[in-house]
């Protein structure tokens, strides 16, 4: 068995784990990074690129018939055809010739295959061919194999063939009928789109339209559904699912009621990928969801680090936040830390810290890119009194602002700020209207930054832009 030895093995060549071992290179030290799949991960091909590919025509097509002048001047539907076309283009055709070609150009070795950890940073990795490599770290091995679809057990719903995130995002053609079980991001995003290219629509969501955000985004994204003519039953949940001869998917709910479609989504969570890693070689449970310290590093259950400190784990499987761009801030974390600690220097573990992730605690931005957008960073008011703050919550008719009326006819929107009262800063942020994406990191920034609402006052949004919100809220909390 061929024997190799880097500074730093990487299980996993999402772009948490490119972004590990470009750090890692950065910094002086040698990685090499293991992949079953594709070079990118579930982000470039299955999540985030194609799915944002899918929805990004309709809202465009959405906002120029909200706008007098631009209305006029669309002629016809959504080209489904050609969505998907473009879509393919962002997915790279699934083929990762550009990334492995960019981990070849930034110096990162490239090992494809299954790798599974051994104790004493030895990382095996069993090839396509099934030939055997043995890969041995100097300093560390990170796991950031990332997370997979979550099937309930549900009688006859593996049988049936259903849907993931993956197929939902890689699909050939528009299914005529589409039922959705779930009502979160994944859920809502992919209802959008479909509805908007022309399939009929079920929504099964027993909890609930986004039931994670404010109740005024779950009302908002729900009414806007159902306006699209996508069929939303709230507090629905499937008791059993069959696939016929012909293709047909009928689901039971447990009322008896039964849903007919071309095609059934599961949408309800996600799993971590660490059934087939080896962790039960290092005294962890395979399949599990990986903890971790504050600078990233996996701790067993008496709270130590694996090891002795030489495991680390970043992105979906520490379950802190499974978001892509959060796993690409854990994997900045994750790489400088592992080479100050390689090169004896400091380590910056104070909240706020280079080598931490502490945003991942109150700080965590996300769009859900449903019509309307949603943008929400730090903590909806009820997650921030479960923690014991003491807060204010202000509202705002994102409507009322003159740059809202200019964006479009007919804008609706709302606005919230979470403030912690004790210290006057805002804690959590949430927007949802017609493209508010953008706004988000004006948000993000405040909340991170701790700014204090006094210095906020100072900062002056243009006018006249949606941003002028910002000024509204200040007024309407008296400062």
């Amino acid at each position: 068995m061929a024997n190799t030895t880097y500074d730093v093995v990487i299980i996993g060549a999402g772009p948490v784990g490119e972004n590990i071992a470009d750090r890692v290179v950065q910094g002086g030290l040698t990685a090499a990074i293991v992949e079953r799949e594709l070079v990118g991960g579930e982000c470039s091909y299955w999540a985030c690129m194609p799915t944002k590919a899918l929805l990004r025509s309709a809202t465009a097509l959405r906002a120029a018939r909200r706008l007098p002048g631009a209305r006029e001047a669309v002629a016809g539907d959504l080209d489904a055809a050609a969505v998907l076309r473009r879509r393919d283009s962002f997915a790279s055709h699934w083929t990762d010739e550009g990334q492995v070609s960019w981990l070849d150009s930034a110096g990162i070795a490239l090992y494809r295959g299954q790798g599974r950890i051994g104790p004493d940073r030895v990382v095996e990795v069993t090839g396509e061919d099934g030939g055997p490599t043995s890969l041995t770290a100097r300093h560390a091995v990170v796991v950031a194999t990332g997370s997979s679809a979550l099937l309930p057990d549900v009688t006859g719903l593996r049988e049936a063939a259903p849907w993931t995130s993956r197929e939902a995002a890689a699909a050939s053609k528009v299914p005529g009928r589409i039922a959705v079980i779930g009502g979160g991001v994944v859920a809502s995003e992919m209802a959008t789109a479909y509805a908007s290219l022309g399939s009929v629509v079920t929504v099964l969501a027993r909890d609930g339209v986004l039931p994670l955000t404010e109740p005024f985004v779950g009302e908002r994204v729900t009414n806007s559904l159902r306006e699209a003519g996508v069929s939303v039953r709230i507090g629905a949940e499937a008791a059993s699912v069959n696939r016929d001869g012909d293709g047909t998917v009928h689901v039971t709910l447990t009322d008896g009621e039964q849903i007919e479609a071309d095609e059934l989504l599961v949408a309800i969570g996600r799993t971590p990928n660490t059934q087939d890693i080896g962790l039960d070689k290092i005294g962890l449970k395979p399949g599990a969801w990986l903890t971790v310290d504050d600078t990233l590093r996996v701790i067993g259950e008496d709270g130590t680090p694996v090891g002795g400190g030489w495991l680390y784990a970043a992105g979906d499987v520490n379950r802190r936040a499974l978001l892509t761009h959060q796993g690409k801030y854990q994997a900045r974390a994750v790489g400088d830390v592992i080479v100050a600690r390689a090169k004896g220097e400091a380590v910056e573990d104070r909240r706020w810290g280079r080598h931490v992730a502490t945003a991942d605690g109150r700080a965590v931005p996300q769009v859900v890119f449903t019509d309307p957008e949603v943008a929400s960073v730090g903590l909806t008011a009820a997650a921030a009194e479960a923690t014991g703050l003491r807060i204010r919550v202000v509202d705002y008719d994102l409507a009322a602002v003159a740059g809202s009326a200019l964006h479009a006819e007919g804008y609706q929107g709302h606005a919230r700020m979470v403030v912690d009262e004790d210290r006057l800063v805002i804690v959590g942020f949430t927007l949802v209207g017609p493209d508010v994406a953008e706004l988000l990191h004006a948000a993000t920034i405040a909340v991170v930054g701790e700014v204090p609402l006094d210095r906020l006052w100072h900062a002056v949004p243009a006018f006249p832009t949606v941003s002028e919100v910002w000024l509204r809220l200040l007024e309407a909390y008296g400062r």
